[in-house]
């Protein structure tokens, strides 16, 4: 999933997380991606989920948070989880 997102994106980080006890169905992930610029949450959310489309049978869950590098930086440097 994460190479399906980094070759989907220009992204400069994906961080992924298997958060199904092992089945491999449910995940959380932080894209940070310039291109993220100026988009809407709506649209952020859809570019993600267009890059997976082939993997989203096998999928039950996807929780995402996707923030260009400036926003990553400020979340990152606050201590706070990102989820």
């Amino acid at each position: 999933m994460k190479l399906a997102i980094m070759n989907g994106l220009p992204a400069e980080e994906v961080l992924l997380w298997d958060d199904s006890d092992g089945c491999g169905a449910k995940f959380k992930a932080v894209i940070v991606a310039s291109k993220f610029q100026g988009m809407k949450l709506l649209d952020r959310n859809r570019a993600v989920n267009s890059t997976f489309e082939s993997l989203r049978p096998r999928i039950h869950a996807f929780s995402m948070r996707t923030w260009t590098p400036e926003e990553y930086e400020t979340k990152k440097a606050s201590g706070q989880p990102f989820f």
